[in-house]
């Protein structure tokens, strides 16, 4: 995936400088031409050559045709990326929705369990009570019986 990103960057980037060479030379052509074509279309003085607006508007057009493919591809190589990491992110989010509610059940199901054991270990424990105070109980029959059957004899 990185090498395709870096390919595609390499691509634009050759792209963009053939274009700006190619604008360059387009220019430097467009004025040679007018040059040789119609010398007064210059004047010449303390600044540099300045080429009126008539050839100018045409170099113009061009360089900003130019510019704007040049944003075109841009964006679309930027936003080619971000769409893909904006899409991951929806996803990312829908499964931690989806975990949330899930871990929320799991959490309500184990609490329900708890309870359920605590009452059934205080069942349990109630029942070892019960079974305690039965023997007890026995006990202390036999001990009142066994009294009552000496207390009979004597």
């Amino acid at each position: 995936m990185k090498r395709e990103k870096a390919s595609a960057m390499e691509d634009l980037e050759s792209s963009l400088m053939r274009m700006a060479q190619e604008q360059q030379q387009a220019s430097l052509r467009a004025r040679d031409r007018a040059v040789l074509a119609n010398p007064s279309f210059y004047r010449c003085g303390n600044k540099a050559l300045e080429v009126r607006s008539c050839c100018g508007e045409k170099a113009k057009k061009v360089a900003l045709k130019t510019a704007t493919r040049v944003s075109e591809l841009l964006v679309d190589t930027v936003n080619g990326g971000v769409e893909g990491a904006f899409i991951n992110e929806k996803r990312i989010e829908i499964e931690i929705r989806t975990m949330i509610a899930t871990v929320m059940r799991y959490t309500k199901q184990t609490n329900q369990w708890l309870t359920m054991s605590h009452a059934m270990n205080s069942a349990l424990k109630e029942i070892g009570d019960f079974e305690n105070w039965m023997k007890t109980m026995e006990y202390d029959c036999n001990s009142v019986n066994a009294a009552l059957c000496n207390i009979h004899k004597a």
